[in-house]
């Protein structure tokens, strides 16, 4: 009986000391990551550029024009910065400021008349010239799922333009004429089309390589001059200029 007594008290104590020892110690809070935020981004890329046209009265006070070359721009590097805002885990929001660096523009025409024998060319213009643009811009992002870090997306954005063209130059080989323009620069409705990939390096740091369809607008030169002043016309106009940019940068998460 008296072993039995010995055992009992035993276990009563051993249950004591570990209802002390759970009162003692207790479970950390599990850790947990928001999925929204405000986050920062800043990128760097390269424009691949397109035009529409050129348009200008002169082209129809001439009986005949061609557009020997429609005229195109050259490639030309981009940065941006933004502040953005992470919803949730799949849909996000950012504001961005990017300037687009100069790209060189050439293009020619030709003009002339009917004749009996068939058409007489009269003369023709080889156009030269600068584009650059500080860009504007909303844009909102749908992350579509992740994959071992990676997750692809697609997007959109709408925002304004200001588009520059600066040192453009008329010269007319057949008649040896000259005419040039000074720097002018419009502002322009401006929409983007946005898809990429990012990966996540870090709890605050993603990765962002992406390709964005922009379509700028409208830019135009001040008034065109011949170079001894002798004449001047309307401004030429670049109508319907697009892009398509291929960038990588990071965001950064600030909380």
């Amino acid at each position: 009986m008296q072993k039995y007594l010995i055992a009992l008290a035993a276990a009563m104590l051993a249950s004591t000391s570990a209802s002390a020892a759970d009162l003692l110690y207790e479970e950390p809070p599990p850790v947990v990551v928001p999925m929204g935020g405000w986050y920062l981004r800043g990128d760097i890329g390269m424009s691949n550029q397109g035009l529409g046209r050129l348009e200008h009265p002169l082209f129809d006070d001439v009986e005949i024009h061609d557009m020997a070359d429609g005229g195109d721009f050259g490639s030309a590097p981009t940065a941006q910065f933004g502040v953005g805002y992470q919803f949730n885990d799949w849909l996000r929001a950012d504001g961005i400021v990017q300037y687009r660096g100069k790209a060189e523009f050439s293009g020619a025409d030709r003009y002339g008349h009917n004749e009996d024998d068939g058409v007489v060319w009269d003369g023709t213009n080889a156009y030269s010239g600068e584009k650059s643009e500080w860009l504007l811009m909303a844009n909102a992002y749908v992350d579509i799922g992740e994959w071992y870090g990676v997750t692809p997306y697609v997007g959109a954005g709408i925002g304004a333009s200001r588009n520059t063209i600066s040192n453009f130059r008329d010269v007319n080989f057949p008649t040896r004429g000259l005419a040039y323009a000074d720097g002018a620069e419009n502002w322009d409705l401006a929409w983007a089309l946005h898809a990429g990939i990012a990966f996540k390096a870090s709890d605050r740091l993603t990765l962002d390589f992406g390709y964005s369809y922009l379509d700028l607008g409208d830019g135009k030169t001040a008034k065109i001059h011949t170079y001894d002043d002798s004449v001047t016309n309307t401004p030429m106009t670049f109508k319907n200029i697009t892009s398509h940019d291929f960038k990588m940068g990071m965001r950064y998460a600030l909380q």
